[in-house]
């Protein structure tokens, strides 16, 4: 899988990038209150070009992690940081790693095309891997996808499949349309704010 996404990277075959945030994270991130942005650690995985990354750094985020599979997607991010960011080695980090083999504990991950991207048959170790990496109380909150596609990637899903998935690891805070969404998704995504429930005894 590595070499697949690294070969879209390289061949420039990235349709799925807004070329800015998405706006129903950024709606989201600004929302969180200006106390809690500098203790919360967050993490972005299948992070791409990490508009969002940059977004968060005006923000006052102040410990982020951003987690790509691909090389070149790491290489392109960090020379946007350089340019647009200087410092921001003091408050976010780059990973270039499988999202599952990844190791650490989270307040906050972020997802924005991450889960559309992976094969359906991982949704199960995905939505238990994500329980893993939060701390207590942590989220998982973003955007899903609200539709089919064809073949795939991206592939989609529907609130129902999300509820299912998600309810033995999370306590569902929202699944709801996304009023937010950029142009070229309208009327496709939810939101979904999703808290790590306690492990059953």
């Amino acid at each position: 899988m590595n070499d697949f996404w690294e070969h879209r990277w390289q061949n420039n075959q990235t349709g799925w990038d807004l070329s800015s945030v998405s706006p129903p994270l950024a709606g989201y991130a600004e929302h969180i209150p200006i106390a809690q942005r500098k203790g919360l650690s967050v993490l972005i995985p299948g992070c791409g070009n990490g508009y969002e990354a940059i977004h968060l750094l005006k923000l006052g985020f102040s410990d982020i992690t951003m987690l790509d599979i691909a090389p070149t997607a790491i290489e392109r991010l960090e020379s946007r940081l350089d340019r647009e960011s200087p410092g921001w080695q003091t408050f976010l980090r780059l990973v270039n790693e499988d999202f599952f083999a990844h190791e650490g504990s989270y307040d906050l991950i972020l997802e924005q095309t991450f889960f559309c991207a992976l094969n359906p048959g991982l949704r199960g170790d995905y939505a238990l891997k994500m329980k893993q990496l939060l701390a207590p109380d942590g989220r998982l909150s973003g955007v899903l996808f609200n539709r089919e596609f064809e073949g795939g990637p991206p592939f989609g899903g529907s609130r129902e499949e999300y509820e299912r998935l998600f309810s033995p690891h999370f306590r569902i805070k929202k699944i709801e349309p996304c009023h937010n969404s950029a142009e070229p998704r309208a009327g496709t995504e939810v939101f979904v704010i999703l808290e790590k429930a306690p492990d059953k005894i």
